[in-house]
């Protein structure tokens, strides 16, 4: 055998390696392509929430009407107050971590976890408060207006909060909350071509019972060996 031909062959062989390369990485951009993995695409969408911090899910205003009185030397005042607050309801997403968001391959079911919704304010209209009072000679003569004003502004802020934390607004910053990270979670996965479903409940909220826990779900911690300071991404070319 000549050098020449021991060249060509060679050379023949180093195109033969490149191309199987070459095929075999491609082969595994369409296997990725027209199979896409749903914990990958999870994940992303996890990391990409938790950069949100903090997600306003539902914004309310509130009217606290309230009246404090005083009674010295046989004389009385009252004062009412009436006060509107503005009040947000938040969702902590950078308290998420890999835990919370779980996959069940058998169900094809993700499921989210969120920490309970949070009442952020109330944040006082300045402009609209409006207050009436009665009993000027004992205001005049005495402090009972400053004190009558401290009350009420005491308890206008705990009644726009109570009114803030009632069943209904928060019930309605709940649902608010769950459809936002529904979508948040599903859009990306449905883009890919995968129909999972996708269930998302609160932390404090009751488990499922026994006939409904997805008892082969796994965790994206569990999965992918992640804890709360890394990061949620996989790395390339991880597989489940």
């Amino acid at each position: 055998m000549t050098g020449r031909t021991t060249r060509w062959i060679a050379a023949v062989a180093a195109v033969a390696i490149v191309a199987a390369a070459a095929g075999w990485f491609g082969a595994r951009r369409i296997a990725g392509a027209f199979n896409p993995d749903p914990v990958s695409i999870a994940s992303v969408s996890l990391e990409s929430m938790r950069e949100q911090n903090r997600l306003v899910v539902f914004a309310a205003r509130y009217v606290a009407v309230v009246t404090s009185t005083q009674s010295r030397f046989g004389l009385s005042a009252r004062k009412t107050l009436i006060m509107p607050g503005n009040v947000r309801y938040e969702i902590d997403l950078g308290a998420l971590s890999p835990r919370d968001v779980r996959w069940n391959a058998a169900t094809r079911r993700l499921t989210v976890t969120l920490p309970p919704p949070a009442v952020a304010g109330p944040e006082v209209d300045m402009a609209a408060i409006r207050e009436y009072d009665g009993g000027g000679v004992l205001m005049a003569l005495s402090d009972a207006g400053t004190a009558l004003d401290a009350a009420n502004r005491q308890a206008a802020q705990a009644e726009l909060l109570r009114q803030a934390k009632g069943a209904l607004p928060m019930r309605l910053a709940r649902d608010a909350g769950r459809r936002a990270v529904e979508r948040s979670f599903a859009m990306p996965l449905a883009a890919a071509g995968l129909d999972p479903a996708v269930t998302v409940r609160f932390a404090d909220e009751p488990a499922a019972s026994d006939g409904e826990r997805m008892d082969g779900s796994r965790s994206l911690e569990e999965i992918y060996g992640l804890n709360d300071n890394q990061n949620a991404r996989p790395q390339r070319g991880t597989r489940p």
